[in-house]
């Protein structure tokens, strides 16, 4: 979409699937994660649903189910492949992450646990619900020519999509070490240690910024280099006076650190509009 003008019922409708099979789809993933995590839980995040005993686990098995089947039917009653894609990968990765059976449980090892994650975010989520978008408009105005055009935000998404991710799953199990430790979770804050995974987690988004902020300075659109620099100048301003008041050692604000992260995640997409 290029303007208002390109907005209709198909675009909107178009929309409204794709924001629902995902949301559908991510409540499966993360509770499923939880159903499988109930004794960890007790130990990282007493207060979950499951871990506190307020939801039994036949209401949680229920839950899911239920949200895995909606997301599913939205997907096939869209007749979009770019979503459908999507929602079936995300099944098979959200499924193998959490899953305790053999040859399964990926949270298990950093490798496979960041690459769940990564395809499914960072490359899959952004392409396949472009394309989707793309096709929904192109139906409207020019059903006998679905081409897909990309433009430099297209391009830039899974760029920026990858380091946020990385940083976010890196940072959500700084809290969590004595659960995954106890129950062989091996990730990377087991294994290396919080202040170094926290760390790790503040040079990839500086980097990441950083980059941001060059490409920006070069591109030829002053509007394009405007946004891009004054954006991500801010974004790692804000970031930069954050972690100098974090303290690794008080619990208190890992959560709220993380939340944080979460929020610089979002206010890329605001940003990427205008790239």
């Amino acid at each position: 979409m290029k303007s208002l003008d390109d907005l209709s019922v198909t675009v909107l409708w178009g929309f409204l699937e794709a924001l629902a099979s995902a949301l559908c789809m991510n409540i499966y993933v993360v509770g499923l994660n939880q159903l499988f995590d109930i004794e960890i839980d007790k130990v990282n995040k007493p207060t979950l649903p499951l871990a506190s005993g307020e939801f039994s686990v036949t209401t949680g098995v229920s839950l899911v189910v239920a949200f895995l089947v909606m997301s599913i039917s939205i997907g096939i009653r869209s007749k979009s492949a770019p979503l459908m894609c999507a929602l079936l990968v995300s099944f098979l990765l959200g499924s193998a992450y959490s899953i305790d059976v053999p040859l399964l449980r990926w949270k298990r090892h950093p490798f496979l646990a960041a690459s769940c994650i990564l395809v499914v975010r960072a490359i899959l989520v952004q392409l396949a619900f472009f394309t989707h978008m793309q096709v929904q408009a192109l139906l409207t105005y020019m059903p006998t020519e679905l081409q897909i055009n990309a433009s430099c935000s297209f391009g830039f998404m899974p760029d920026a999509a990858t380091y946020s991710e990385e940083a976010l799953r890196t940072n959500k199990d700084i809290p969590d070490v004595d659960g995954d430790r106890d129950f062989g979770i091996q990730s990377l804050s087991v294994r290396l240690g919080q202040q170094k995974v926290y760390r790790l987690c503040i040079n990839m988004l500086m980097t990441a910024y950083t980059a941001a902020i060059l490409v920006g300075a070069s591109s030829p659109n002053l509007y394009q280099k405007i946004a891009t620099v004054f954006g991500h100048g801010l974004f790692a301003f804000v970031l930069w006076q954050r972690a100098r008041q974090f303290d690794i050692a008080n619990k208190t604000c890992i959560t709220p650190f993380y939340m944080f992260i979460w929020k610089l995640f979002y206010a890329e997409y605001f940003l990427i509009p205008f790239m």
